[in-house]
């Protein structure tokens, strides 16, 4: 299992417009394609303005496959648009974590 990790960091104050704009016409085609996130969060301490999510994938094929589905969607397409022209968007950062096996590793729960 792979988790896409991004961070999007937003101009001062846009936290919300971007927020309401992606629920209304972002989430529900990532769902489509991507199903629901591993999580989504505002950033409270250290770097503002920040907006994090994460996706879970079986592997960067998976990941691929179903990233391909969604930029093919057409209300995808017209939301990311929409998004980019609102301008909230300063940077935005992609990580692929790699989950680890702990207990493939020797590791016990109750030492």
């Amino acid at each position: 299992m792979i988790v896409d990790l991004r961070t999007y960091t937003l101009g001062i104050g846009a936290v919300p417009a971007f927020l309401q704009r992606y629920a209304r016409e972002g989430l529900p085609a990532q769902k489509r394609h991507l199903g629901p996130p591993l999580g989504y969060y505002t950033t409270e301490v250290g770097t503002l303005s920040q907006v994090v999510h994460l996706w879970q994938y079986e592997n960067m094929a998976d990941r691929e496959q179903r990233r391909r589905a969604l930029e093919d969607d057409a209300q995808w397409r017209a939301y990311k648009a929409r998004s980019l022209a609102d301008g909230h968007v300063i940077r935005q950062e992609n990580t692929i974590l790699n989950a680890v096996n702990l207990a493939a590793l020797g590791a016990e729960a109750d030492r």
